[in-house]
């Protein structure tokens, strides 16, 4: 990834709620591009009010929706909204954005 931007990405836009870095480790559900269920650990490497990017090793499909359990608890059900090998490190990475509208602070249960 250069100059922030994803490869084949459309023209970029700000991000309405800018992602911070962080590093922690999170659950991460779904199915695969194949259509193979999944539950892998992943990590979480930035993070905005309503969405994130995760380094994951599982092939993930664009639009595919995924269920994240994060560190500090509950389920957060997420739309992937970008999929790309970053440059820099070479591993596979999602955008996703949280389906809630309150996104990590939704109330769970």
């Amino acid at each position: 990834m250069k100059g922030g931007s994803r490869p084949g990405a459309p023209e970029s836009r700000p991000p309405r709620s800018p992602r911070v870095p962080v590093n922690f480790w999170l659950v991460v559900e779904g199915e695969t591009a194949g259509g193979k269920p999944f539950k892998v650990k992943a990590s979480a490497i930035k993070v905005s009010r309503t969405g994130a990017t995760i380094v994951i090793d599982e092939e993930v499909a664009l639009g595919a929706r995924i269920l994240l359990t994060p560190p500090f608890g509950g389920k957060l059900e997420a739309d992937v909204n970008g999929v790309w090998i970053d440059e820099s490190d070479g591993r596979r990475h999602i955008g996703v954005k949280l389906v809630s509208t309150n996104g990590w602070f939704a109330r769970q249960g």
